[in-house]
């Protein structure tokens, strides 16, 4: 495992219905679930962007939600918006391409040069993070000793979330609970990824805190990998 100092701390921040939801359905937007948000929460989302160096999605968040990831609700400063994506799949439309935050863009070496090209003559840094597909733990060590984030938060969708926790780079989680059901068998759940194989290979979470937030519930975990 990598030494603490070798990447940013990670903070996994989302919110969730009562039934694990991230949205109402697959390939809908995060966004229509968030306006349910309370006031309060969403001061709390925003507040906590500008706590962080860097924050991070995935490509397929971006196609869908087309987040700015900027900080708007509150003062402060828009933290480094990262999104890792192999091929440099980006809409060149995509508001993480405005001038409002700065960008890095996370490729791997097989990505087409003339997408990056593309992606670069819209002012955003690409850099490559592998060489067949974007390395996690490499990106989060380059993000470290090249950006100098010491502390990155993640609005991902399953994938990332799950890519992330599979490469035990997340140390805490938080939640924000949205008091719905939408069930769904392939609606879009926090994690996503390959099953596991045994109650042995489970991440243990550590409830730290818990605390409403305007009407919205609030809960905080330490992450806690299973001895390999």
């Amino acid at each position: 495992m990598a030494e603490p100092t070798a990447r940013p701390h990670v903070l996994m921040m989302s919110e969730i219905t009562a039934d694990g939801k991230l949205t109402l359905k697959k390939g809908a937007s995060s966004k229509i679930l968030m306006k349910y948000m309370a006031h309060e929460t969403e001061l709390l989302l925003h507040k906590t962007r500008a706590d962080y160096d860097a924050i991070m999605v995935g490509a397929n968040t971006i196609r869908i939600d087309n987040s700015f990831l900027t900080v708007r609700l509150v003062s402060g400063e828009s933290p480094l918006r990262v999104i890792p994506t192999s091929m440099a799949e980006i809409p060149l439309t995509a508001n993480i391409l405005g001038t409002d935050a700065p960008t890095v863009i996370a490729v791997c070496g097989k990505a087409p040069a003339d997408r990056i090209a593309a992606l670069r003559g819209r002012g955003v840094n690409v850099l490559v993070a592998g060489e067949d597909h974007v390395e996690l733990p490499l990106l989060m060590k380059i993000l470290r000793e090249k950006f100098n984030v010491k502390k990155l938060m993640i609005e991902g969708g399953p994938t990332l979330n799950w890519h992330m926790l599979h490469d035990r780079l997340v140390d805490e989680i938080r939640l924000i609970h949205l008091p719905f059901i939408v069930g769904g068998s392939d609606t879009p759940s926090l994690v996503g990824g390959m099953h596991i194989n045994s109650e042995g290979e489970m991440i243990r979470l550590n409830l730290k805190n818990y605390y409403m937030c305007g009407s919205n519930l609030v809960s905080e975990f330490d992450v806690l990998y299973p001895e390999v």
